[in-house]
């Protein structure tokens, strides 16, 4: 049972993630906004949304997902309003799915790390695809199965590597640290 300053503490460690969480998904596209080909297939906003919904838990993964790529937009411009509207749910969605799973799921070892990015990588993606096809009125532009697979896998291929690469990278080393619950020692092991 978690007395009230647990509870507490626990709240303010996890708002001051989210807003570094917020801060680094702000400045990580400066490193690849020069060239905007290799913004598109690195995804960087999408990891720190992803690691604040594993690490922060689903409310405040949702929050920073789903505000992030508007306040980009808002303050730099980039991305475009409705590639913006479309990642805000999009991300929302990573930073709720990962949440939700990696609470949920009983062990947390490799296996569950992958099912929880995974999950949350191919239902964000059907979201961003079904937001796309709703805006397609308000843009006045097709939004085609060619489109949706070119955007959600093929362009992407690069990105998705690197948050199956770093993304758990990261949780198992914050599991060795103890800053997160992660039973390393298995994962290791299988």
């Amino acid at each position: 049972m978690k007395t009230k300053t647990q509870s507490l503490n626990s709240y303010i460690r996890n708002l001051v993630l989210a807003a570094m969480f917020l801060a680094i998904g702000i400045v990580l596209p400066f490193l690849t906004g020069q060239v905007p080909q290799i913004g598109s297939m690195l995804l960087p906003m999408h990891i720190p949304v992803l690691l604040c919904g594993f690490i922060c838990g689903w409310q405040y993964g949702l929050v920073v997902g789903f505000i992030l790529p508007l306040l980009r937009m808002a303050l730099f411009g980039m991305p475009p309003l409705l590639t913006a509207v479309a990642m805000a749910f999009e991300l929302a969605t990573y930073g709720l799915i990962t949440g939700i799973l990696w609470k949920a799921l009983p062990k947390k070892n490799i296996a569950s790390l992958y099912l929880s990015l995974v999950g949350a990588m191919l239902i964000g993606r059907v979201v961003w695809a079904i937001v796309r096809v709703i805006m397609t009125g308000v843009a006045d532009e097709a939004f085609t199965w060619q489109i949706f697979v070119a955007g959600a896998f093929t362009n992407a291929i690069p990105g998705i590597i690197l948050q199956l690469v770093l993304i758990p990278a990261l949780l198992v080393a914050l599991g060795r640290a103890h800053v997160i619950q992660f039973d390393h020692k298995k994962s290791m092991k299988a």
